[in-house]
């Protein structure tokens, strides 16, 4: 596990990051809980706000760590958490598995009645719920990298 901080103030964040590389063990997640909870609260977000940024990234670094790695402990999950003004003031997250990578359009839709009682499916779903812009793409030659964006309402 590597952790790093470039956050050098007191307060919300007009520019920060964290950036945890973790092995791919399901135990990890209660550090992925806690930083995401944490960094979600420094950079301003409510409480539902923060509770919605960590159950996305939960379920990002879950299918990282599952589907992208397949509990290979030799492969990282990388997460990076990014606080910025520009173009608009909010928190982004990625998250990036070493595995095969996936096609996003071939996850099935877990509101369609055929896949209601199914007990995966759901964590795409879920991320776009709960976060304002979310962007599958490939990670250069292997993995996958989601980007989830969360829009800070300063005032």
């Amino acid at each position: 596990m590597r952790v790093s901080d470039n956050h050098q103030q007191e307060g919300p964040p007009s520019s920060g990051r964290v950036v945890l590389e973790i092995s791919s063990t399901i135990e990890m997640l209660r550090l992925v809980d806690h930083v995401s909870e944490n960094f979600a609260q420094l950079a301003g977000l409510d409480e539902d706000s923060v509770h919605c940024l960590a159950v996305a990234v939960r379920e990002a670094v879950v299918n990282g760590i599952k589907h992208g790695n397949t509990y290979d402990e030799r492969k990282q999950v990388r997460v990076e958490y990014t606080c910025s003004d520009a173009p608009y003031p909010c928190v982004m997250v990625r998250v990036r598995d070493e595995g095969s990578g996936f096609d996003v359009g071939a996850v099935a839709d877990p509101l369609a009645p055929e896949n209601l009682s199914a007990t995966g499916g759901r964590g795409v779903f879920l991320m776009r719920s709960f976060m304002d812009d979310v962007h599958v793409q490939r990670s250069g030659d292997s993995g996958t990298e989601i980007v989830m964006i969360k829009s800070l309402n300063r005032v």
